[in-house]
């Protein structure tokens, strides 16, 4: 079986290989064959070491396939279903599952630790406890969802992630108002979503904040109404809000310099919501005088801060009406021997979102 392989964390290419296979099979488990795949920013933060993730490894979480496989007491799910891959399911059971925070429950991320893939060297773990840069995988059957036969693998791949993680940004975690003034910086796959969901909501202004001309442009296409750069996004306040600030800012880098800087051009009593994932050792700073005098809310919003699996039916019916558009975010397709160029694409910047098809 075809896998791309990360060695070694800090490594910057994948090595496909043909000799890996998926193991793990058995009670509670299904095996899938991966159809499309994904490229999202953390593949990119867990190689390089900024996300936890024991080596070696199969990047990939954001990936829909059909079910060829499925072991005993799994009910729901049967050979030739249609799923996409849940990198996150709920436990049920956990405190978190008990008070209607599914997207905090850990489970998930135990699976983290065992590994999915094996080779004559050795055990291969899978990122995130998936692992979809792969032909085929073995997960929990919870982490396999069913998907209606009208929405094609690739667009139920970026469901998977990226898209639930910023549409439930703005409108679970933020809950954006209409008539809203708002702010996204980092105009990536994440970003170009909370844009869309703000949109949904009803904003009346979006600017779209990023220092790459294309994404800037691709904004546009998506909803936002003005497109800056990070140094102009000083002068975007000022034009817009008359100084005061915006009243929700997204922060879709996860780094600390992009979040202070979402901070200050937050209006005060509006909203910072941080959506990307940043590094352990990287530090946001607030003194507690502005903390109090300002009272601005700082949102964390891990994987659209709601329930995942409504969240993904939402997508769908906004994404059937019209609402929102997923097609055009694919600005790249490739094949598994073309993986390292579609990570050299994300790291410049000129892609939205990548579809590896397997």
């Amino acid at each position: 079986m075809r896998a791309a392989v990360l060695h070694e964390t800090g490594q910057d290419k994948l090595e496909v290989l043909d000799d890996v296979e998926a193991v793990g099979f058995g009670p509670g488990k299904v095996r899938l064959r991966i159809r499309a795949t994904g490229l999202c920013h953390s593949d990119l933060s867990a190689m390089n070491g900024v996300l936890p993730q024991p080596a070696p490894f199969v990047p990939g979480h954001e990936g829909a396939g059909e079910v060829l496989d499925v072991g005993d007491g799994v009910s729901g799910l049967s050979a030739g279903d249609r799923v996409l891959v849940c990198w996150l399911p709920a436990c049920g059971a956990c405190p978190s599952c008990k008070r209607g925070q599914t997207h905090l429950c850990l489970a998930g991320f135990m699976n983290a630790g065992t590994p999915n893939f094996k080779r004559p060297g050795g055990d291969v773990f899978g990122f995130a406890g998936t692992g979809t840069f792969t032909e085929e995988v073995v997960v929990g059957a919870d982490c396999a969802v069913p998907i209606p036969d009208d929405v094609p693998f690739e667009i139920a791949a970026l469901i998977g992630c990226g898209v639930t993680t910023g549409l439930g940004a703005a409108i679970n975690t933020a809950q954006v108002e209409a008539g809203s003034s708002v702010a996204v910086i980092g105009c990536g796959g994440v970003g170009i979503s909370a844009i869309q969901g703000a949109r949904v909501q009803g904003a009346a202004q979006i600017v779209a904040v990023d220092p790459v001309a294309s994404r800037r442009e691709a904004a546009l296409r998506f909803g936002a109404t003005e497109a800056v750069s990070p140094d102009e996004f000083g002068d975007a306040k000022q034009r817009i809000t008359a100084g005061e600030g915006f009243d929700y800012v997204f922060e879709v880098v996860g780094k600390s310099a992009t979040a202070r800087a979402a901070y200050e051009n937050t209006r005060r009593g509006g909203t910072l919501c941080v959506v990307g994932a940043g590094a352990m050792d990287d530090n946001f700073q607030v003194n507690m005088f502005e903390l109090f005098f300002d009272e601005k809310r700082i949102l964390p919003s891990m994987y659209g801060g709601g329930d995942v699996l409504r969240s993904y039916e939402r997508a769908i019916a906004l994404w059937r009406a019209g609402r929102i558009d997923l097609e055009s975010m694919i600005t790249h397709r490739v094949r598994l021997d073309g993986i390292n160029d579609a990570l050299d694409q994300m790291r410049t910047g000129e892609s939205l979102r990548t579809c590896i098809e397997l």
